[in-house]
């Protein structure tokens, strides 16, 4: 349900309304559009009418929003997030960022060299795997902590804001001791709600993958789960679905990107290394999704790709990674415009 006040609301009937959500046991969340206050009033509101608060003085009209991800929405919020994910990099609200860097933290050799070539070719953001869901038992699992170490001390070496994947609740407090910035959930915990609970405590930006097989609403309502539970600070990530298809790792859904942004406030990227699984249809796939509108991207990069340990079929040196940030950022100043009055409430 969100509550608009009408323009000039004075504080004291604002604070009124704040009062009669508390007074039914839900908290709020305080938006403005224009000289607009929107007031979003959070959990279960069925047994609560929209005649509790149209009778208030200074409220314009009442809204019941009807998704089960309603947090999520743009009914809830029609303007973009823009997340902050260190170091002054923001993604989405009219910023894009490009996140690269290596599938796994093989060494700090491997991470240094990589992190310095992803800075060098205009990367926002460091990306490794210091855990490492595999498929098989007897693939490498990644370095763990000492990996977080790594990262920690390119972070500090590059200024590069980090981005790794949890895959255990139990992970959470070492992932805050080496101040990761941005706790990426994969593919395989898309749908893990227990972990998505406990990140959202956390205040930490969250990266969602989208599940290899996952829905566009059950992704939505994954989300809900960050956002439903106190954390803002999401970034949808686009890589793929698994599909009857074989002549690709997975099936880049482009269309995902617009209807999203069609229905989500939250910043959306894409990744067109896991999408594809090949190094050589990576760039195509980064403009398409760049085509599409979304607000960054999330690229495989290694200082020689022929050395990695995991996926070094998607792998891209520093050259092509150069050359697809330069391209991507160009395509999304094209759309940007209509990519805005498209999705961000009808207004750049």
């Amino acid at each position: 349900m969100i509550v608009y006040m009408k323009r000039g609301a004075t504080e004291e009937q604002i604070k009124a309304v704040l009062r009669r959500i508390e007074e039914y046991g839900n908290s709020y969340n305080i938006d403005k559009e224009g000289e607009h206050v929107l007031i979003g009033i959070r959990g279960d509101t069925r047994a609560v009418s929209e005649g509790v608060f149209e009778q208030l003085p200074g409220v314009a009209r009442v809204i019941r929003v009807s998704p089960t991800w309603k947090e999520v929405s743009r009914e809830f919020k029609p303007k973009d997030t823009s997340v902050d994910i260190g170091n002054g990099v923001k993604i989405g609200g009219g910023h894009f960022a490009v996140i690269a860097g290596p599938c796994a933290v093989e060494s700090y050799e491997q991470l240094i060299k990589t992190a310095e070539v992803v800075k060098a070719a205009g990367g926002h953001a460091l990306r490794g795997g210091a855990f490492k869901p595999r498929t098989s038992p007897y693939a490498f699992q990644g370095l763990g902590e000492e990996g977080l170490k790594y990262l920690k001390m390119a972070k500090e070496s590059t200024g590069l804001p980090i981005v790794t994947e949890i895959i255990a609740i139990n992970d959470i407090e070492l992932f805050l001791k080496y101040d990761v910035d941005v706790f990426q959930v994969g593919a395989r915990n898309c749908q893990n709600y227990a972990l998505l609970k406990e990140l959202a405590k956390t205040g930490k930006p969250i990266l969602l993958k989208r599940g290899m097989a996952t829905t566009i609403e059950e992704y939505l309502n994954a989300a809900e789960y960050l956002l439903s539970h106190g954390n803002s600070n999401v970034i949808l990530c686009e890589r793929g679905i698994r599909t009857f298809e074989t002549a690709s790792r997975n099936t880049t859904d482009v269309n995902a990107i617009p209807i999203i942004k069609q229905l989500s406030h939250l910043p959306i990227i894409g990744d067109p290394s896991h999408s594809t699984g090949k190094r050589n249809l990576v760039a195509s796939i980064a403009y398409a999704l760049a085509g599409a509108g979304c607000d960054g991207l999330i690229i495989e990069a290694h200082y020689n790709p022929l050395l990695a340990k995991t996926d070094a079929d998607q792998q891209v040196d520093g050259e092509e990674l150069k050359r697809i940030i330069k391209k991507s950022i160009a395509i999304r100043d094209i759309v940007e415009e209509d990519v805005s009055k498209l999705y961000n409430g009808g207004t750049k």
